[in-house]
């Protein structure tokens, strides 16, 4: 970590092109990918996978408009560029997109869930723009099912002193492989909150990122996923302050078990030389419930000014504390009872800020679920 008043020290988000073929096929020997197994992706990677259709549907707030939009939509593509292969692919390939946008000052009074149903084994790819405009609030919930290989970007466009909630929640089938980049780019004062669930899916990877377009900007990422044996499900964030006065908090959790269950977590946070006065903390933890489980947690901090107010970050992966087992067996609470309060407890300050009741409670029983495996 220093100060610098050059380009940010990392090589990894340098690129960024809407061409598949700035992009070389990943062998897996690249810092961005090599936690990732490429051969489970099923050709995403490569360009080669055969094509399939995931099934959108919006059931939106009525303050809320909702279109489907041809490539040549001027509202596509404005916020985000993609900055890997597989991004690109999925920028190249999509043929509509959903855009849904919330008017000036508007509120919007339920959330809008926009549910993606696979159905088959091919690829599928897709695009989603959310627009909200100056002063508007609006909850958006993407909610992942089914079978499918999956890749899409989704542009979260947050209007000066907006509000926008998004929870993005992965429930997928144990057979379903899914790459995303989510991009949230906030005007001056706007805020942002993204909640992301990975439950489901045999390779699950996920890039969120933030970007700031004036100052006084506010997000928080927070995440919670819980791996079976055999799954990887990576998240990779990145948080770009280039503006002044702007804030972020990054909080993701994650419980493994079982042979081969994987996790990755990378969290880069860049504060560049014009970003006095930036207030930032990051934060992964995972708890191993079982022997043979792996969690790869990197937390990157670059800092280019001296004039920050505040800026962190930890990880920290463990096991099951078998204190607090015995101190719960010790009133009377049998030890799968025990081992499953500890885990609700880890996950519970996360899952309150989940403000949409129903999938809160879907998300705990999911949760419940696992532990009885």
């Amino acid at each position: 970590m220093g100060l610098d008043t050059g380009k940010p020290l990392s090589t990894l988000h340098e690129k960024a092109s809407y061409d598949v073929a700035d992009f070389a096929v990943p062998t897996g020997r690249e810092e961005e990918w090599r936690f990732t197994p490429l051969s489970r992706l099923k050709g995403l990677h490569e360009g080669v996978a055969a094509s399939a259709n995931v099934v959108v549907q919006v059931d939106a707030a009525p303050e809320v408009t909702v279109e489907t939009v041809g490539r040549d939509d001027q509202r596509v593509g404005r916020a985000y560029v993609p900055a890997d292969r597989i991004s690109a692919q999925a920028y190249a390939s999509f043929e509509k997109a959903t855009v849904v946008t919330v008017a000036r000052e508007a509120v919007a009074s339920k959330p809008t869930v926009i549910t993606l149903t696979g159905s088959g084994q091919g690829a599928a790819y897709g695009h989603t723009v959310v627009r909200l405009e100056p002063m508007a609030e609006a909850v958006v919930v993407l909610d992942h099912q089914g079978s499918a290989v999956y890749a899409d970007n989704v542009e979260f466009v947050v209007g000066e002193g907006a509000t926008l909630k998004v929870v993005s929640l992965q429930d997928w089938a144990d057979d379903a492989v899914h790459v995303s980049h989510h991009h949230a780019l906030l005007a001056k004062d706007a805020t942002f909150r993204g909640f992301v669930v990975t439950l489901g899916g045999d390779l699950v990877r996920l890039s969120p990122s933030v970007s700031y377009d004036g100052p006084g900007g506010d997000a928080e990422l927070n995440g919670l996923y819980f791996v079976d044996a055999g799954q990887h499900l990576e998240h990779r964030l990145l948080v770009d302050h280039s503006k002044p006065g702007c804030r972020s908090n990054v909080d993701y959790r994650g419980a493994l078990q079982g042979q081969d269950a994987h996790a990755v977590w990378i969290g880069d946070v860049i504060i560049r030389v014009e970003a006095e006065g930036t207030d930032t903390y990051e934060l992964n933890r995972n708890l191993l419930l079982t022997d043979g489980a792996r969690a790869d947690s990197v937390p990157n901090l670059e800092i280019l000014t001296g004039e920050v107010a505040g800026a962190g970050h930890a990880s920290a992966s463990g096991r099951l504390d078998d204190e607090h087992i015995f101190y719960l067996q010790a009133r009377g609470i049998p030890h799968d009872d025990a081992r499953r309060l500890v885990v609700k407890g880890f996950f519970a300050q996360l899952l309150e800020k989940i403000e949409v009741p129903e999938l809160r409670e879907r998300v705990l029983a999911r949760v419940e679920a696992e532990l009885e495996k």
